[in-house]
């Protein structure tokens, strides 16, 4: 865990609101989950260089960047164990310790997410995260944005009993709101893990990312809403009238 202003965001609301009179109408969610990495911050820098060194400590040839990108999606206590087999947890140090040195110097956000998140805020939306990073580095991360200010809880692996896309980091992450998993809720993220986390928890499942979806790419949970830009769903969510 992170320390206390970081734990407080795990285990408390903030601003004094509870979530249940948000703007969900129908057309708009009254909360919105968003994964962390590279749907709201780029951190491929960073991941990939300590799997690099990871893999090469244990002997093993390192994924290119591209594998990286197109691999990384459990929490590393769901896929150490499956990589590494009996050496998962000097693997999961190695990564750690490496992780740790510069994540923060190579940490940038993605174009316009700032912006978003303060729109979506300052409209009333109930904004959480649910990250397969671990959560005293999400926490971490989001105090180096400025970003703790604009999330009422942040949700990373291990702070719930189960990491993504288990439905118990969802239910953590609406906690402190009146709001219960389901269509007023969008689950907002970049890849498979993040959509089928959102279908098992009956949250509308929408894809952030420049590129739109690949014929066949979710054959399992395809997604309900795409956007390819943060400008664009927070246009859409604090249009008048919408």
């Amino acid at each position: 865990m992170a320390g206390a202003r970081g734990s407080q965001r795990v285990a408390s609301a903030s601003g004094g609101r509870d979530g249940s009179a948000g703007p969900g109408n129908g057309t708009r969610p009254a909360a919105l989950l968003f994964d962390w990495d590279n749907t709201l911050a780029d951190t491929w820098p960073a991941i990939h260089h300590a799997l690099v060194v990871t893999f090469q400590a244990m002997g093993r040839e390192p994924w290119t960047f591209e594998e990286t990108r197109a691999r990384v999606r459990a929490s590393a206590r769901d896929s150490f164990p499956a990589l590494f087999g009996a050496q998962a947890e000097e693997a999961m140090s190695i990564f750690y310790r490496c992780f740790e040195t510069d994540h923060l110097a190579k940490l940038r956000e993605r174009p316009g997410a700032t912006d978003m998140l303060e729109r979506l805020d300052a409209a009333g939306y109930y904004l959480a995260v649910v990250s397969n990073k671990r959560g005293d580095l999400l926490r971490q991360e989001a105090e180096a944005l400025d970003w703790t200010r604009l999330f009422r809880r942040l949700v990373g692996a291990n702070d719930a009993e189960r990491d993504k896309p288990a439905i118990a980091p969802v239910h953590l992450a609406l906690a402190d709101s009146a709001i219960p998993p389901g269509p007023d809720v969008w689950f907002v993220g970049d890849t498979d893990i993040d959509l089928a986390c959102a279908a098992n928890s009956g949250c509308i499942r929408v894809l952030l990312r420049a590129e739109p979806p690949a014929a066949g790419e979710f054959a399992d949970h395809s997604p309900e809403r795409y956007f390819a830009t943060c400008t664009a769903l927070a246009d859409l969510l604090t249009a008048d009238g919408t």
